[in-house]
């Protein structure tokens, strides 16, 4: 490989001769050799935005030349397009705050810069990484703006497969509406319920998870862009962070704010860690919902096999003919790790110190990567397994007529102690319950199958009740 010598504040360093990054950023490979994870596309394009924006700011309030602004905007654009994507090399465990991947960025748009100006790369006598790509901005309100901001684009995909998901889980249950069967409480058998009650509330819990992700994301419209190193807006025009903010919305189509109190959203994470916060309640209720049907599927001859499951692969490399239940399986892993991420964001959120959090790195790839896996695996379990869900009717039932649950209707009309009674002998006998009161002379035929009605105990009210609810109504 052939390299160039450039120099930094330490010294020379011999950077790869093709390479767009410079001096800086080939510290930061070398210095942090760690994952082998480079950062966040969402987290890389809105950085660049971030970069175009100050630029064309500058160049509006007379602070940095057309010539030269403009060959960084034309540098960014070309970047958001998708290129020199690969020139984003520095591991996500880096230097605190974010410097060296804002360094990152600033390198490679200058030596772009430079070079559509008929200069080299890796000189940088007319565009300079940091007084002309960094005009005006810091780290400390880069990254953080930046961190909100990609948050926000990747914001509408999260939200839109999360209720795609509970769009398909109400499909379900009105076409589950007339499954009768058991419910369990503690895993034990409980009163009856419909699978598509079960199922609506699915539903409904996947619905209320993605609303809480769009509320919480409302504090990340919020840049503290223009605050540059702790808030003062030190080396930054008066006017800089409103223009280059009102640019940014023009760019990211998004609905974006200068930072009402820039010493707040500079040394605080606490917006991104609310918004971490309802992505994590989102992954629990979904992960609820895999276990759930994992338990529903569980069979085919030795458990519930109330529903079925779509066979994705083969689910044994030693039991012929076994199928598991993998897109369930895979969200319930996916769930777990957005729970561990989130857990990473508290604590890197807790530990900044005055002035600025340092630990912004490891807070924008957590936050960003749980936002991936989750939308991802939302959409795989709607494709690849909701959608394709069976029920098993006769399963279901036959569970339920053999269950002692149903015994509750009954205690409204013979009491809890003599029900206790009549539910304890079904259940050391193998009797039905309905066999037992008609031994018994507790009620008669007609009455006890008005009240035992799996029907009725779906609905509200008191099962028998002639007095306007339940099935004598």
């Amino acid at each position: 490989m052939k390299y160039r010598i450039e120099r930094d504040p330490l010294g020379e360093r011999p950077v790869p001769e093709d390479a767009y990054y410079g001096v800086q950023t080939q510290r930061a490979v070398e210095n942090f050799p760690i994952s082998g994870l480079r950062a966040h596309p969402d987290l890389v394009r809105a950085t660049v935005l971030i970069k175009k924006a100050a630029a064309e700011a500058n160049m509006s309030l007379g602070r940095l030349s057309p010539e030269i602004g403009e060959a960084i905007v034309r540098a960014a654009v070309e970047i958001l397009e998708g290129q020199f994507r690969e020139q984003f090399v520095v591991d996500v465990y880096q230097a605190g705050a974010g410097t060296s991947h804002n360094m990152n960025a600033n390198e490679v748009i200058a030596n772009r810069a430079a070079e559509l100006l008929g200069h080299r790369r890796g000189q940088y006598t007319v565009v300079h990484p940091n007084d002309h790509v960094n005009m005006a901005q810091s780290t400390n309100d880069v990254f953080p703006s930046a961190t909100r901001l990609a948050l926000l684009l990747g914001r509408s995909d999260l939200v839109g497969a999360a209720r795609e998901l509970a769009r398909s889980l109400e499909s379900k249950s009105a076409e589950f509406a007339d499954v009768l069967k058991v419910g369990r409480t503690h895993l034990e058998d409980a009163v009856p319920i419909t699978l598509g009650q079960e199922f609506s509330g699915y539903a409904a819990c996947v619905e209320g998870a993605a609303a809480e992700v769009e509320r919480s994301s409302e504090g990340l419209r919020e840049l503290n862009l223009g605050g540059t190193a702790v808030g003062t807006g030190l080396n930054a025009d008066p006017e800089f962070a409103r223009r280059a903010i009102r640019q940014l919305c023009r760019d990211s189509g998004l609905e974006l704010l200068p930072a009402t109190n820039l010493f707040r959203a500079t040394q605080s994470m606490g917006d991104v860690l609310a918004y971490s916060g309802a992505v994590r309640r989102l992954a629990v209720e979904v992960g609820k919902i895999a276990s759930d049907l994992r338990l529903l599927n569980m069979g085919p001859r030795a458990g519930l096999s109330e529903i079925a499951l779509p066979a994705v692969q083969p689910g044994s490399s030693i039991m012929p003919g076994k199928v598991n239940p993998s897109i369930a399986e895979m969200v319930n892993q996916v769930c777990y790790q957005v729970v561990g991420c989130d857990a990473a964001i508290a604590a890197a959120c807790e530990a900044g110190q005055l002035e600025l959090n340092v630990m912004m790195p490891v807070i924008a790839w957590n936050a960003l990567h749980e936002t991936t896996i989750l939308k991802a695996a939302m959409t795989a379990l709607r494709e690849r397994s909701v959608e394709g869900i069976v029920a098993d009717a006769r399963r279901c039932r036959e569970l339920l007529d053999r269950s002692t649950a149903l015994a509750t209707a009954l205690s409204p009309h013979l009491g809890y102690a003599v029900t206790a009674e009549v539910a304890k002998e079904s259940v050391a006998t193998g009797r039905p319950i309905r066999e037992i009161v008609l031994e018994r002379r507790l009620m008669e035929p007609d009455r006890l199958d008005e009240i035992l009605s799996a029907e009725a105990m779906t609905r509200p009210g008191v099962a028998g009740d002639r007095r306007g609810t339940g099935t004598g109504s």
